[in-house]
C-alpha cells in the first residue's frame, strides 16, 4: 500500500506552518509525528487491517507474519505493539513502546524490520557506548543526563530481553517515567540495536515550537526549513519502497551487504 498523494499532502500541510526546532536529547523530544512510522510501513507494502473508522490502527506485513498496532485508547502504558508470528523455522516475538517514544526512534526499528539486514548482529550496548553513555557492570547503559536507561535482563536458557525507560531528568531512574520500550527475548537483536542506535544518536530531532516535549528538552532554532523536513520524509519513503520491492524480487541471504537507507532528516540535511 504505497502512501497516496493525498496522505503526503496532509503530512506536508501539517508541517508547513511548523517552524522546526532542533530538540535534544532525543529521549526527551516527545512523540513527534506518528506518520514517520505508519507511512514507512505503508511504503514497504504493509496494509491497514483494522477498522478504518476506529482510532486504533493495525498495519500488517504482506506475508501476514508481522503486525504493528497503535492503540491511543490503551489502558496500559503500551501504545505501540509490534508482533511477529512464529514460523516453521523462526520463533515469534513481541515488542512494545510507550506513548512518548519518539516516532523517529520507533521508525528506526520498523525500517530495520522491513529492509533486509546484511551486517552481523552486534551488542546493542555498543551504540550507547560509542555515543558516550555510561555502561555499568550489570549490563545497562545510562544517558549522560541519567534520564534514560537501556538494560538487558536475563531470561531462561541464557536469553535476554531488553528494557528501556526514560524518566524526567534530575531524578535518575527513580523519577517519574516518561516512556518505556520492551523487547522480548526472541526479538531479533538487530532490531534492538536499531532502536538503541537511533536513541543514542547525538543529532537532534526536529519538533515544532508547540509540539509536545518532555521537561528538560532543549530546543534551538534549526537551520532546516519546513520544506526540508517534508522533502526528507518523502525521500525516505521512496527509498524504503524501492528497497523492499527489490528485496521481494531478488531475495538475498542475510550475509550480503545491502545499500543504506537515507538517515533521518537532521543527519541527512546537515551533511
Amino acid at each position: 500500500m504505497p502512501v497516496s498523494e493525498r496522505q503526503l499532502a496532509a503530512f506536508a500541510d501539517t508541517h508547513a506552518w511548523r517552524v522546526p526546532f532542533d530538540t535534544s536529547p532525543r529521549h526527551l523530544a516527545g512523540p513527534g509525528d506518528g506518520r514517520h512510522v505508519t507511512h514507512g510501513l505503508a511504503a514497504a507494502g504493509w496494509t491497514r487491517t483494522s477498522d478504518p473508522l476506529s482510532p486504533e490502527i493495525v498495519l500488517t506485513s504482506p506475508d501476514h507474519r508481522h503486525s504493528l498496532q497503535f492503540d491511543p485508547q490503551s489502558t496500559t502504558a503500551a501504545r505501540w505493539r509490534l508482533r511477529a508470528e512464529p514460523t516453521d523455522t523462526e520463533p515469534g516475538w513481541y515488542a512494545e513502546f510507550g506513548e512518548l517514544v519518539p516516532a523517529e526512534i520507533l521508525g528506526a526499528v520498523t525500517d530495520a524490520l522491513v529492509t533486509p539486514s546484511t551486517a552481523e548482529p552486534r551488542d546493542p550496548l555498543d551504540a550507547a557506548d560509542t555515543a558516550g553513555w555510561l555502561i555499568d557492570a550489570r549490563g545497562a547503559a545510562s544517558s549522560p543526563d541519567a534520564a534514560c536507561r537501556v538494560e538487558r535482563r536475563p531470561e531462561r536458557n541464557a536469553a535476554v530481553s531488553w528494557h528501556v525507560e526514560a524518566h524526567e531528568p534530575g531524578h535518575g531512574p527513580r523519577g517519574p517515567r516518561l516512556w518505556h520500550a520492551w523487547f522480548d527475548a526472541r526479538t531479533p537483536t538487530r532490531l534492538v540495536d536499531a532502536f538503541v542506535t537511533a536513541l543514542a544518536a547525538p543529532a537532534p530531532l526536529q519538533r515544532g515550537m508547540y509540539d509536545r516535549t518532555a521537561h528538560g528538552a532543549v530546543q534551538e532554532p534549526s537551520p532546516l526549513s519546513p520544506q526540508h523536513v517534508v522533502d526528507a520524509h518523502t525521500e525516505r519513503l521512496r527509498a524504503l519502497r524501492a528497497r523492499t520491492r527489490a528485496a521481494r524480487r531478488h531475495p538475498q541471504p542475510e550475509t550480503a551487504k545491502a545499500p543504506a537507507l537515507p538517515p533521518s532528516p537532521p543527519v541527512s540535511l546537515r551533511r
